[in-house]
């Protein structure tokens, strides 16, 4: 199946739109980090030090600063792992983040897709055992889904790479699923900061990953590619009172997502069980024509046909706020959903 892997849900917003789209938080950056970046503005003359911010990552996930890699988020760390390894068999995950496969096939690299079955729900097995390179989301955008960390431990192999993108991770409280604190052989970690802090447009995310393979991915990386403003926020975000902060905005999420769930399913639309990140995976009949009546009431929300492994008849919804999924849920009735 074709489907357009560049396809993200930014460009399904604008014109006034209400976005349930794009699974950035809305209302942010916080005033204090706003504030942070504004500062860092007078120190622009010299060139990025991304020293500060390493340490402040490693001491988040109790790492050592040399198994960390700044990046201008997360899609560049894709980028830079296309163009670093060269693998005979690989193997991405869907559905999952696009990116990843996009990058890969950029880089002249061949893909193999494994589709995840209706529940999402990672089977190990299901890797062909000579993949050299396993891409897999956790949790997975767009199903949401959080596998086990067991699960996608359990992929590593000798002579494989495992690379997880925990980009929502921080979305799940506790992060009792991460590998960034484990960080099994051969496996690499990606994480962002654009989803919870919103940070879209300032581009900040890193890599954890063996000392081998920072230093791998470091020399395919540009010189300052991470601006200084970017550094400045990452390593504001992983102070122990922002990862805090994001903790308890995770779990008032949570709640909302699940009362939206449960209203979505007791509709009789199917969501894609246990979903723990700032998003909603359903199947809706004739979901590109749902879609397109939204747009007419002034709703955006992510279409699924560009996931491979899904069709078109899923949609991904964002989680707002109440007020803002309740007139969500009014429109939907008014369409009989």
């Amino acid at each position: 199946m074709n489907v357009d892997l560049r396809h993200h849900g930014d460009a399904e917003v604008g014109g006034g739109l209400a976005d349930f789209a794009v699974n950035v938080r809305t209302g942010t950056p916080p005033e204090w980090l706003a504030e942070r970046i504004r500062a860092s503005v007078a120190d622009l003359a010299a060139y990025p030090d991304p020293r500060p911010a390493r340490r402040a990552v490693a001491r988040r996930h109790g790492r050592s600063a040399d198994e960390v890699l700044l990046t201008a988020g997360a899609a560049e760390a894709f980028v830079l792992l296309a163009r670093v390894l060269a693998p005979r068999r690989a193997v991405v995950v869907h559905p999952q983040f696009t990116e990843p496969e996009a990058a890969l096939r950029a880089a002249g690299h061949e893909v193999e897709r494994v589709i995840l079955s209706k529940d999402f729900t990672l089977d190990p097995a299901l890797v062909p055992e000579d993949a050299d390179l396993v891409v897999v989301g956790n949790p997975t955008n767009p199903t949401s889904v959080l596998h086990p960390s067991e699960s996608v431990a359990a992929l590593a192999r000798p002579g494989r790479t495992v690379v997880v993108d925990e980009a929502f991770m921080d979305v799940v409280p506790g992060e009792p699923e991460s590998l960034a604190g484990r960080l099994p052989t051969g496996t690499v970690v990606i994480r962002s900061l654009t989803k919870t802090w919103g940070l879209a447009g300032l581009r900040a995310g890193y890599v954890l990953a063996d000392p081998h393979m920072v230093g791998r991915l470091a020399e395919a990386q540009p010189l300052w590619a991470v601006s200084t403003p970017a550094l400045v926020a990452v390593e504001a975000c992983c102070s122990p009172e922002a990862v805090a902060e994001a903790e308890a905005w995770a779990v008032e999420l949570g709640e909302e997502r699940d009362r939206l769930a449960a209203e979505l399913t007791g509709r009789g639309l199917y969501v894609v069980p246990e979903a723990r990140a700032s998003f909603l995976c359903l199947c809706v009949p004739d979901a590109l024509g749902i879609r397109a009546l939204l747009r007419q009431r002034g709703y955006a929300v992510r279409r699924g046909d560009t996931f491979p492994g899904l069709g078109s008849d899923w949609l991904r919804i964002a989680v707002r706020d109440r007020p803002s999924n309740d007139r969500l849920l009014h429109v939907l009735r008014e369409l009989g959903i």
